[in-house]
């Protein structure tokens, strides 16, 4: 009996546990009696940003853009975010002593006296008797546009936000958590701008009585009971008058805390290590322990698919919208497009490459969603230029469909040339299958592309009334058409052959990088409304590295270690 037949199950019914854990951890309630309510405060509906969501994203959310994460240490121990949250409203005068504030700048760390950066996260009362010097150099660097701030005067506007925001949500201004109860009524704030209390109401009464039970200290039990009872008698009236609202808050929670997508790129990294073993297995040992592997990876790749998958439509239904909304959402959905692709190929090759290919696309794209979420809410209100669900759904949607593709064959191109010249594990079959997917993925990235180009045109027209503006984002979507064309046209002519489009195939990763981000740099033209600057380092980066592999694309082919004298030369 051959003990690697049973890896595969084995490995699926590892990942399906501990896939089964998260989940059952995620829609679990923690809150016991005698304690705070944590978790049902967390289900509470407001409005923040222009979309209803609940307290617990409200509090993520915020405190990520303080401190760039979703918790925050009390004691050496790591809490969540909504417990920070409560503290700031219960008691104000301990949440001012928690780090919660980032600094990384060292010309704003020694604004607020530190000389030597032994941390990076500061307290309220800590940065306090700076703020006079903190206004004033804000104020000097406001008076520079954003594009043409040096790094200094980024991060203190960047700081002097963070304390404009904390003292906004410490003064109940932030975020509207009176409901509309009564027809016509809109979400409203506790305290206006002015600092006066909003007028009575049932929703306002019933939120101002959770606020003074917050204020309970852990031995008044009593005070602890009134608060969860007013807690569940308000969760009761919103799941009455805003039932819609209040299931959409509940399954939020429960993604929230689930983190599908972080639990999804640990999945492809593992999906990717067992790929890999599969690769160095198969020169060395017999082909059913490689067999073992691959198959393991591939179901692996299959459940990390499907739960992308789950948060994907999770975040369709809470949002309302198609699934490629702003640069968050399409880092998460073209990391999610290149899969069926790549499991597709695999299917019609039995290679073991394309998954690997694929797993290392999802956990690189994830990653960088992952970075592009810091900034707070990802699923922000729509721009209004960008409020059509119809076009989001096509023209976006077969965009970034292309983008996928062309990822995908750029990275394969990346596999061939590197495996091919630096080992020997391509040798026979995988040398020639993997020309005919890189070719095959880059007819397909040249149809969605072009296709999705012509699309976005109809809809400029519709818009802005010109179908052609020649501005950097438009501009970006036409490159990758025509280095995709490019590619094929010199193949179809004879001037190059398999390593010449794999060469090219890799210079098509950088085209698109820039496409997707470069051009959002730029913060000119019509789509300018996604402007960011602090991808820049990893823009050129991503590009070097890009042209180093293509260098090595380019040794001769009597240095490649997967060739042997016998095969023919790509």
């Amino acid at each position: 009996m051959n003990p690697i037949r049973f890896l595969p199950w084995l490995t699926l019914t590892l990942v399906l546990l501990f896939v089964g854990r998260i989940a059952s951890e995620a829609m679990r309630s923690h809150d016991q009696p005698g304690k705070m309510p944590y978790d049902a405060l967390g289900r509470l509906l407001v409005s923040d940003g222009g979309r209803t969501k609940p307290l617990d994203t409200f509090a993520r959310s915020s405190l990520l853009k303080l401190n760039g994460r979703q918790t925050y240490e009390v004691d050496g121990k790591k809490r969540p975010a909504i417990e920070w949250l409560m503290e700031v409203w219960g008691d104000p005068e301990a949440a001012e002593s928690r780090q919660v504030f980032r600094i990384d700048h060292p010309d704003v760390l020694a604004v607020i006296g530190v000389s030597q950066q032994d941390r990076t996260r500061f307290s309220w009362k800590e940065i306090s008797p700076h703020f006079p010097e903190i206004v004033k150099q804000a104020e000097l660097a406001f008076a520079v546009t954003r594009k043409k701030q040096d790094p200094f005067q980024r991060h203190i506007t960047d700081l002097y936000n963070k304390l404009s925001e904390y003292a906004t949500i410490r003064d109940f201004r932030k975020p509207y958590v009176v409901a509309p109860f009564a027809p016509g009524e809109e979400w409203a704030p506790l305290i206006n701008q002015e600092g006066t209390a909003l007028a009575e109401g049932e929703s306002a009464k019933a939120i101002r009585s959770i606020i003074v039970a917050l204020a309970a200290k852990p031995g008044e039990s009593q005070r602890l009971d009134d608060l969860t009872k007013a807690v569940a008698d308000y969760e009761s009236a919103i799941a009455a008058k805003l039932p819609s609202d209040d299931r959409a808050a509940g399954l939020e929670v429960i993604f929230n805390r689930s983190a599908p997508f972080s639990q999804t790129s640990a999945l492809y990294v593992l999906a990717f290590i067992l790929g890999c073993a599969g690769l160095l297995i198969r020169p060395l040992s017999p082909d059913r322990w490689s067999i073992g592997f691959t198959k393991s990876a591939s179901m692996v790749l299959i459940v990390s698919f499907a739960i992308h998958t789950v948060g994907l439509i999770a975040r369709i239904y809470l949002q309302g919208r198609p699934p490629v909304t702003n640069l968050y959402s399409s880092a998460v959905f073209i990391g999610w497009a290149c899969i069926p692709i790549a499991l597709l190929g695999e299917w019609l090759t039995r290679s073991g490459l394309l998954q690997l290919i694929a797993s290392l696309i999802g956990f690189a794209t994830l990653i960088v969603a992952h970075n592009l979420g810091q900034s707070g809410d990802t699923m922000e209100m729509m721009q209004a230029v960008l409020d059509t669900n119809f076009w989001l759904a096509t023209h976006v949607v077969v965009v970034t469909i292309g983008y996928s593709a062309t990822f995908l064959a750029g990275f394969l191109a990346c596999l061939y040339a590197l495996g091919g010249v630096l080992t020997p594990l391509l040798k026979g079959e995988p040398m020639k299958a993997l020309p005919r997917m890189i070719y095959g993925v880059i007819c397909f990235a040249s149809i969605t592309s072009f296709v999705g180009t012509v699309l976005g045109g109809i809809w400029a027209d519709q818009s802005w009334g010109r179908f052609w503006g020649w501005d950097p984002k438009e501009n970006g979507a036409a490159m990758i058409v025509v280095w995709n064309l490019l590619i094929l046209h010199a193949r179809w002519g004879g001037m190059i052959k398999d390593r010449g489009v794999a060469a090219l195939a890799i210079v098509g990763n950088i085209v698109t990088a820039w496409s997707w981000f470069g051009t959002n740099m730029l913060g000119v033209g019509l789509h300018s409304y996604g402007f960011m600057d602090s991808a820049v380092f990893w823009i050129v980066a991503f590009a070097l590295s890009q042209l180093a592999v293509m260098g090595v694309a380019l040794v001769p082919t009597d240095k490649w270690k997967s060739l042997t004298l016998s095969e023919p030369r790509p």
